[in-house]
């Protein structure tokens, strides 16, 4: 079995595929390896959104908690997904809960590493938020479907 580096595991990822080589040594910069056991939280809706996860191997559950009610799953999320967008938007909170529903290996970035370097370089800035745009699309669709389902019965 070969060792892949992060490099190598990030350029795998299709967030990144196709991205200029110089941008991905960039990313590497703030990227780091992560593990979450079954039923871990990721990171709860409300808190500071600092990093983003590129999910490796596992499952994790995208939720948000209505005040009186069950967890309303918006999607169920494994490997080559993107989990997270908030690190990214002002004021950088979650706005939902991401569960691991299985051991999970992520690569996390830290969201202030490569916003600052985004803000250093226009090119690369423009770069994330056009992939990160796809992202937050799907999910609001996602999150509209699901609801859709939740309110069809009433």
């Amino acid at each position: 079995m070969e060792i892949q580096t992060l490099e190598q595991i990030i350029s795998e990822q299709p967030l990144f595929e196709g991205l200029d080589p110089s941008f991905l040594s960039l990313l590497v910069g703030c990227a780091s390896n992560t593990r979450y056991d079954k039923g871990s939280y990721i990171f709860r809706e409300g808190e500071e959104a600092n990093q983003f996860f590129l999910v490796r191997q596992g499952r994790v559950t995208l939720e948000i908690h209505p005040p009186h009610g069950k967890p309303i799953l918006i999607e169920t999320l494994g490997p080559g997904d993107v989990i997270g967008w908030s690190w990214l938007l002002h004021p950088h909170v979650w706005k939902f809960n991401a569960r691991a529903t299985e051991m999970s290996l992520l690569i996390a970035l830290d969201g202030r590493c490569l916003r600052t370097k985004c803000e250093d370089n226009h090119d690369l800035g423009y770069e994330v938020m056009k992939r990160f745009a796809r992202i937050i699309e799907r999910r609001l669709e996602a999150t509209r479907f699901q609801l859709m389902d939740v309110y069809a019965a009433h």
